[in-house]
Parts: structure tokens; C-alpha cells; sequence
């Protein structure tokens, strides 16, 4: 290695930030909502009926916008009340105030 070679340091960014899809109330069509959190999440049916009963809860995370939209309309044509958010960035999350 001669005296110089210097290192560069590269800052990625992300252009479509990270979404997550929330199941906020199952509805009064629980068994349709529940075949729509497999559908989403890929889960078996059995394990699909806890997040469905325990709404509200975060389904999936990680996603770009497209696919936590559709995901949302999914859950939303099955009778369910569903979101997706953008994800906080990493230290963006807060404690609760008490």
C-alpha cells in the first residue's frame, strides 16, 4: 500500500422509506380477517387467529409503501380496520410520557 491511498466513506440512503402495516380492529368478520392476516403474513391459519384477536397489533414491517398498501387493502376488503405507517428512523422512537 503506498502513503497515498486514502478510504472513502459512502452514506446510503434510502429513497422510500420502510412502512409497516397495523391491524388496528378485527371487525365483526373475524374468520374472513383472519384468512386475510395469512394471506399478508404468510402465517398458517392457526397462527394467523393471535394477531387477528389481539388487533392492535403490527403485522408486518420492513415494507416499501406499494406492498404495505396493498397489503392494507387486503385486510380492509376481509372487514378489518388496517393502517400502514412509516416507520420511525432507528432513535426516532420515544418512550411513553408517563
Amino acid at each position: 500500500m503506498s502513503g497515498e491511498e486514502s478510504t472513502g466513506y459512502y452514506t446510503l440512503l434510502r429513497d422510500d422509506p420502510s412502512h409497516e402495516v397495523v391491524l388496528v380492529d378485527c371487525g365483526p368478520r373475524g374468520t374472513d380477517v383472519i384468512r386475510a392476516v395469512r394471506k399478508v403474513t404468510g402465517l398458517s391459519l392457526w397462527h394467523s387467529r393471535v394477531p387477528a384477536r389481539r388487533a392492535p397489533v403490527t403485522l408486518l414491517e420492513g415494507l416499501s409503501a406499494y406492498r404495505a398498501q396493498s397489503a392494507v387493502a387486503v385486510l380492509q376488503s376481509a372487514g378489518a380496520r388496517a393502517e400502514w405507517r412509516q416507520e420511525p428512523e432507528p432513535g426516532e422512537r420515544t418512550a411513553p410520557s408517563p
